[in-house]
């Protein structure tokens, strides 16, 4: 069986490296004999996706073309698949296996010990452990988002995603239509960043608010993707972290621990208040809105017009 599923995943990778424009499943069914052999379409589907992801955690490049009727192909292009020479010192080594060690995830460990294999092969030096440890700490980055994963192969594929989506101060989730970008964690959670289809701009989600299932949608982006996607400043730039304004609010005295983190200055008011100065930047009003009658916006005039309005959509439901 082995011997069977390399050889069949051998000359799925000799089709898609050989050819020069997008082969369909059809003409890769009638390609391959082990594909010819199956017994049906469902179970031709299933084994041609599992190869091709097991094709793609060894590191083969396959592209996800439609063209103008509507159909799907793949290929692998020559040049996208071709590594320079690699050397790595024993520094290069330690961190490359570090690096590995920090996903907890079946898949994402299983796909960091293979890249280091293949590494070892290409001339990691001899004597040299990636796993052995370096220090008493060892890194971790958690992901208990079942959105993670369709979202990261999305991300990889460049494939759209349809998601319900349920803003902090919204009372029902709303669909999503995006074509994803990037994930990036922030202070331990994860966010994606992408073009928003429906309102044809850039827009951050966080993965802990994204309810059922994240689906892919076939065709081609229609926005360019950006060379390089700053999810951390982005998200940092909505939670007001990188902002040269500020906002002057009252705050019930032992409430709103996080605000208080983030405070230029504290001043108590007595009657069981303070007086908080803090950054004001994109989405500060959402974020006050979870503190509810904790928290008074005393200025500017428009972040406090944004809270009521977000307060007010919040009890109509």
């Amino acid at each position: 069986m082995a011997i069977a599923k390399a050889e069949r995943l051998m000359n799925l990778a000799l089709c898609l490296l050989g050819t020069r424009r997008p082969l369909s499943k059809r003409e890769l069914r009638e390609s391959i004999e082990a594909y010819l052999e199956a017994g049906s379409d469902d179970s031709f589907n299933r084994m041609f996706e599992r190869d091709k992801d097991d094709l793609r955690e060894l590191g083969l490049v396959i592209e996800t073309v439609e063209n103008l009727d509507g159909e799907v192909g793949y290929l692998a292009r020559r040049d996208s698949n071709r590594l320079p020479p690699i050397t790595l010192d024993a520094e290069e080594a330690a961190a490359l296996g570090l690096a590995a060690k920090v996903w907890q995830q079946a898949r994402l460990a299983g796909a960091a010990s293979g890249a280091l294999q293949k590494l070892r092969a290409a001339g990691l030096p001899e004597g040299v452990d990636p796993y052995e440890p370096h220090g008493a700490l060892e890194p971790r980055i958690p992901v208990h988002e079942a959105a993670f994963e369709p979202l990261m192969l999305a991300c990889r594929d460049r494939r759209p995603v349809t998601f319900d989506y349920r803003k902090a101060t919204a009372a029902r989730p709303e669909p999503r239509h995006v074509e994803p970008w990037a994930l990036e964690c922030w202070r331990g959670h994860w966010y994606l960043a992408g073009w928003d289809r429906d309102r044809q701009a850039e827009r951050v989600f966080r993965l802990s608010r994204i309810t059922g299932k994240v689906r892919t949608r076939s065709g081609k982006y229609t926005a360019e993707v950006p060379d390089v996607v700053t999810v951390r400043e982005t998200v940092a730039g909505w939670a007001g972290d990188i902002t040269d304004r500020s906002a002057l609010i009252r705050l019930r005295t032992g409430s709103g621990y996080p605000l208080r983190a983030k405070a230029a200055s504290v001043r108590e008011l007595g009657d069981g208040w303070d007086e908080l100065e803090v950054p004001y930047g994109h989405g500060l009003d959402a974020w006050l809105v979870e503190f509810g009658p904790d928290v008074v916006v005393l200025e500017p005039a428009e972040l406090r017009a944004d809270v009521v309005d977000r307060l007010r959509a919040v009890a109509k439901g």
